[in-house]
């Protein structure tokens, strides 16, 4: 079998209503659907995206301009594709959109592996579980007021999720508190809770909000500072109890390594995009294993599942519905809260062409 293709798609996601973070309103988010084609008739599917659609037209010319990388490929050697992109890529370094792009093409190649072996991906790598932990990431905005975050709250709880996510902005620290008080007063004492700062708050502020934040038992802090600032993290991590997650805007195994050498996070969280796919999010896992840190997801539940699913250390599936109306199924949960593994070939879940007609953009 050989790869004869590479086709792309781009469409857009609105988010409705628009999500307000300590960042930036997300109106929309823009993908680059990934297809690698074969002589078989086999096709392999990736996903990029690029928030409110800012610079998705570089994301896609630096993806096509990849293809050369896999043409005529047997996607069995698949590993190949990386060893080359590497060389090819050190004149633009291997942070940013030239990993993002390799993403894409990475995810596709995993999928097509798995659909040649009739096998998903969590099974063609070995699987650890059949379910993986799994929380609620899709609300409990800023936006939202306080009667709004409980009535959200408990309608994740409702749905079966057995944790959810909240987040916060520097700002009042007490207004702050009462926002996470009253999610666990909406969710009670047995569902775990998150909050996430966004990268927004200094390294004391980091410390005295989350020391105010203990009562209500977290299950992390996540990214309280920028994230290039390993040390303000790992100084955070140290003063206190509650532990600190981070690394969802790191770039390859490499920057993962560095910050388990610096002690920058007591849960590590790669994204499959910026890791640079699969092989490099994978890579990045078994390192964690090898500091004894757990790791959790961040986006792409529907690619991140299966992986996570391999991984010994895996803590949380991060389930953000941003992707969902691709997608011709949805997460299942089985009685305990846990997301269950697909067990299709490849990723477990592909592409609508409806879908992709409906949003699709010039």
């Amino acid at each position: 079998m050989k790869i004869t293709r590479l086709r792309t798609v781009v469409v857009d996601l609105p988010i409705e209503p628009p999500i307000v973070s300590a960042i930036f309103a997300i109106r929309s988010t823009s993908c680059i659907l990934c297809f690698l084609e074969t002589d078989q008739g086999l096709v392999g599917e990736g996903l990029m995206h690029a928030i409110n659609g800012l610079r998705v037209k570089v994301l896609h010319e630096m993806v096509r301009s990849l293809e050369p990388l896999v043409l005529e490929l047997d996607p069995t050697l698949s590993g190949s594709v990386n060893a080359r992109a590497w060389k090819e890529l050190n004149f633009l370094g291997y942070e940013g959109v030239t990993i993002q792009a390799m993403a894409g093409i990475d995810m596709a190649l995993w999928d097509l592996r798995g659909k040649a072996a009739e096998l998903n991906v969590s099974r063609l790598i070995g699987g650890v579980r059949q379910e993986v932990p799994v929380y609620a990431s899709g609300g409990l905005w800023l936006s939202s007021s306080i009667n709004e975050l409980q009535r959200e709250a408990a309608d994740f709880v409702a749905a079966g999720f057995r944790a959810v996510k909240t987040r916060i902005a520097p700002g009042k620290r007490e207004a702050m508190v009462a926002r996470v008080r009253a999610v666990r007063e909406a969710i009670g004492p047995d569902i775990g809770l998150m909050v996430d700062a966004n990268q927004q708050l200094s390294v004391p502020e980091a410390i005295l909000l989350a020391r105010a934040l203990e009562p209500f038992n977290l299950t992390w802090f996540e990214e309280p500072v920028i994230c290039y600032n390993h040390e303000g993290e790992a100084a955070i991590a140290a003063a206190l109890d509650t532990p600190i997650a981070s690394g969802e805007t790191i770039h390859t195994h490499r920057g993962i390594l560095r910050m388990l050498q610096l002690h920058a996070a007591d849960i590590l969280m790669p994204d499959l995009q910026r890791m640079g796919g699969p092989t490099e999010f994978l890579k990045a896992g078994a390192l964690c294993e090898a500091f004894n840190t757990p790791i959790s997801s961040h986006l792409f539940s529907e690619m991140s599942l299966p992986l996570l699913a391999a991984l010994p250390n895996a803590l949380y599936l991060e389930h953000m519905p941003w992707f969902e109306p691709l997608y011709g199924q949805r997460l299942v949960l089985d009685a305990e809260g846990r997301a269950i593994v697909p067990t299709a070939p490849g990723w477990g879940a592909s592409f609508e062409p409806a879908a992709i007609a409906r949003h699709r953009v010039a």
